[in-house]
Formats: C-alpha cells, structure tokens, sequence
C-alpha cells in the first residue's frame, strides 16, 4: 500500500484561549477608529483578522454584538485620554484649585479624544452608550474609572472642597458633560470643522471657564 508523503497541513493553532475573539475585536477597534460606528462590519473585522465568516459566531453572535464591544472598549479609550490629563495635575495647591484642575483636566482629555480619535470618539459616544447604574468593566480606563464616574469624582471633589455647594451637585454632571460634548461635535461635525487647531484649543480652555464659573 502506497502511503502519501505529501505534509498534511497543520491546524491553526493562532487563535487558542480566546485570541481568535481579541483578534476581531483589535479589528473591529481599527474599523471604528477609520470610519466611525458604520464602519464596524462582522464580515470585514474576520476578512482582517484572517479566518472565515462562521469562526466569528463562536464569540459574537451578530454584528451589533461585536459593535458592542468596539464600543466598550472606545469608551475605555475616552477615560485613558482622561486620566492621562488627570495625571499632569500638579500636587500642589490648595484642595480647591486642585479639585478645578480635576475638572478642567477631564474635559480636556474628552475633548482631546473627540479630536485625536474622532472615529471612536463618535463610535463611544454617538450610539447606546448609556450612563449604567452597575458600569461594564470594560468601559474603564487604567484606574477601572469610565468617563462618566471620572467626571462624577471630580465633581465630588468640588463638593468635598467646599468649591461646590452640595445641593447644586445633583445633575451637575450631565450639564457639564453636555456642554463639553456639544464643543466636541462642533468642532468635528459642526461649523468649527476645519478650524484651527491653536483657535479650538483657545475656545475649549475658554469653554472649560464656563463651566467653572457655571458650576
């Protein structure tokens, strides 16, 4: 009997342990970050990340699932832009001018992400995104925090150091996060595309005087 010695190909073995489902979800990720949330097709994100249509439906059932977690995982982008802002407050100072930087340092970084990555900026904050009562871990940055409840702390901060009085913080939030969404989409969809970077930056740290004085 004539026994082939042609290699029989191996299995794929590159997607063990869940990779194959990280590996759509990076994809997912870049098509968001290229094209927004219409970008995100479950076809295209296994076309990119090499394997057929069918593997797909072992970790996301359709296409608004795999959107899901693009968006999660966008928001948790929006929160690291955050925190990277957080982190250049300085130590110093007295615990009401650090509570205002802990404010005006999470606008900025949300303004910042709706500018540096616009495609997942309205990929986070363009579809269901909702406020949750028990956040996805998912949508936190570094500290776990997501935008929402790194807005909330800082404007508990405000309270704590006596900067805001307690009984105007219930929907503080919701005020100052529409305000700096609005100059966010403005800025990117609206009449203020095309402007200047150096002119944006100028009106945000004026808008973040605002909301200062607004609060």
């Amino acid at each position: 009997m004539n026994v082939s010695t042609r290699n029989t190909p191996a299995a794929r073995s590159t997607y063990r342990h869940g990779d194959l489902r990280r590996a759509l979800l990076d994809a997912g990720i870049e098509l968001a970050r290229q094209g927004g949330p219409d970008a995100v097709v479950l076809r295209e994100a296994t076309r990119r990340a090499g394997v057929a249509p069918n593997a797909a439906y072992r970790h996301f059932a359709n296409r608004d699932d795999l959107l899901d977690a693009v968006r999660a995982a966008a928001v948790a982008s929006a929160a690291r832009f955050m925190e990277a802002e957080l982190a250049q407050v300085p130590a110093t100072g007295t615990p009401t001018e650090q509570a205002h930087a802990r404010v005006r340092a999470v606008g900025a970084g949300y303004m910042r992400f709706a500018h540096a990555e616009t495609g997942l900026f309205r990929t986070a904050f363009g579809g269901r995104f909702t406020v949750q009562h028990d956040p996805d871990p998912a949508m936190g940055g570094a500290t776990g925090l997501n935008p929402f409840e790194h807005l909330s702390a800082a404007l508990n901060d405000l309270v704590a150091a006596g900067a805001l009085p307690a009984e105007r913080r219930p929907g503080a939030e919701y005020l100052a996060w529409s305000t700096v969404h609005g100059m966010a989409l403005l800025a990117i969809d609206g009449p203020l595309r095309g402007t200047p970077q150096p002119m944006l930056h100028a009106l945000g740290q004026q808008l973040l005087d605002m909301v200062e004085r607004g609060l």
